[in-house]
């Protein structure tokens, strides 16, 4: 493994001291590592040398990386997401000019394992491109074996500390960074502001979810989970169908109010980092009594997805990573937009009304070969936001970055590297 010409240039990571750890463990294998950073809590946050300060317009951006991955002989491009304009011109570049282009994401199987991927994620993804014949065949190389998937996400204070310790440094550092614009709609100080309500808030919020999941399950009646996301996410600002997510839960309540059987409920799940930004509950219960469904649809704030899971139904979303925990249970899943997992084996394409009339069984057997081809892949140990999920991940990406081949070509030629075994990262 020859790392003596590699020269890494990062961009924006995950909220945190993830990237600077991963520059210092590519230095210390060989490499050569800079950073570029946008606002003062990129500087916070990458506090050792090669950092590079971009205070300019954006508009300038395009051509201020080029010089950059000219200048510094860039090799290899480390992103978080790519899809935010700066990541999304910079990958642009760098793969025309034949660097390689190393993407990191959440986990496409949450909450235990982070995505690593090479070219893109989500809807840029190989996976987009791939069958599920074409990952059949190549697990015919491995022998399988599958670990238990966790029912349960990790402790989320995390992300929301660093969340709002980042956008704090952002909004503090805003007159030296003059130029820097977030790539979300809402000014920086807004989000530090949602950030830090939703932290204040967390004990309310966990009563009022605790006692919103024990009626419904409690309450006797069949029910379909609606998960739903950010509406700010990339996920579903760049790969959905949908506007906005009132679009997605008009078309959720009145496929309902057309095809659900008369006893039937609809549950609609919030995201776990839903900040209210979205007016979710009033548009949801308006909807509801326009379609005459009142005392039929019911709202959770946040918080875990097993419990609801494990009674429901069947699940809709447009694109969410969480729509893999209702195919593992072996539930029916309807999705909108451009996901992954959106193979036909297991995820149904049926109108919605027919969906909630008599929603069609996924294919269990061949979503555990799907599954098993990411675990051999993309989904790495570990995570971004906790001291030992970070440890964890770094034990094993440094070495998948530095290979000459990414992890679906690794596989499909035999040399894949083991995997490190699940344990808890969070």
């Amino acid at each position: 493994m020859t790392t003596t010409k590699r020269r890494f240039l990062f961009l924006q990571g995950p909220h945190g001291p993830w990237f600077h750890r991963l520059g210092k463990l590519l230095r210390a294998a060989g490499a050569e590592v800079w950073r570029v950073g946008f606002n003062l809590g990129d500087r916070i946050f990458w506090p050792g040398p090669g950092y590079i300060a971009f205070r300019d317009n954006h508009d300038s951006w395009p051509e201020t990386c080029i010089t950059l991955l000219t200048n510094y002989g860039i090799t290899d491009l480390v992103l978080y997401g790519d899809t935010r304009p700066i990541h999304a011109q910079a990958a642009a570049a760098a793969q025309a000019r034949g660097i390689t282009v190393h993407v990191f994401e959440e986990g496409y199987l949450r909450p235990y394992w982070v995505t690593y991927e090479r070219g893109g994620a989500n809807g840029n993804s190989q996976l987009m491109g791939m069958t599920l014949a074409d990952m059949q065949a190549a697990l015919l190389r491995i022998d399988q074996d599958l670990p238990d998937t966790p029912a349960t996400w990790g402790d989320m204070r995390q992300h929301m500390f660093w969340g709002a310790l980042y956008h704090g440094c952002v909004a503090l550092g805003h007159r030296i960074y003059r130029n820097f614009r977030p790539h979300r709609a809402l000014t920086v100080g807004q989000e530090f502001g949602l950030y830090l309500k939703r932290l204040f808030l967390m004990p309310v919020h966990r009563l009022e979810r605790r006692l919103a999941t024990r009626r419904i399950r409690r309450g006797g009646f069949p029910y379909h989970l609606a998960i739903l996301q950010l509406e700010h996410d990339a996920s579903f600002r760049d790969h959905s169908p949908f506007e906005s997510m009132t679009d997605f839960l008009a078309l959720v309540i009145c496929g309902f109010a057309k095809g659900a059987p008369r006893h039937h409920h609809l549950v609609f799940k919030a995201h776990p980092l839903e900040d209210g930004r979205v007016p979710l509950l009033p548009e949801i219960r308006r909807l509801a009594a326009e379609h005459g469904l009142q005392g039929r649809v019911h709202f959770v704030r946040g918080g875990k997805i097993a419990e609801l899971l494990n009674d429901a139904r069947s699940a809709v979303t447009v694109n969410s990573t969480a729509g893999q925990q209702a195919l593992w249970r072996g539930l029916p899943l309807r999705c909108f937009g451009a996901a992954v997992y959106a193979q036909p084996d297991f995820v149904s394409a049926q109108p919605i009304e027919e969906f909630f009339a008599a929603p069609t069984r996924p294919d269990s057997k061949a979503y555990r070969s799907y599954r098993q081809y990411l675990l051999e892949t993309s989904q790495i140990v570990g995570g971004y936001y906790s001291a030992t999920g970070r440890r964890a991940l770094l034990r094993q990406v440094v070495d998948l970055m530095l290979a000459p081949l990414d992890t679906y070509e690794a596989l499909n030629a035999g040399t894949a590297a083991p995997r490190q075994q699940l344990r808890a990262v969070h």
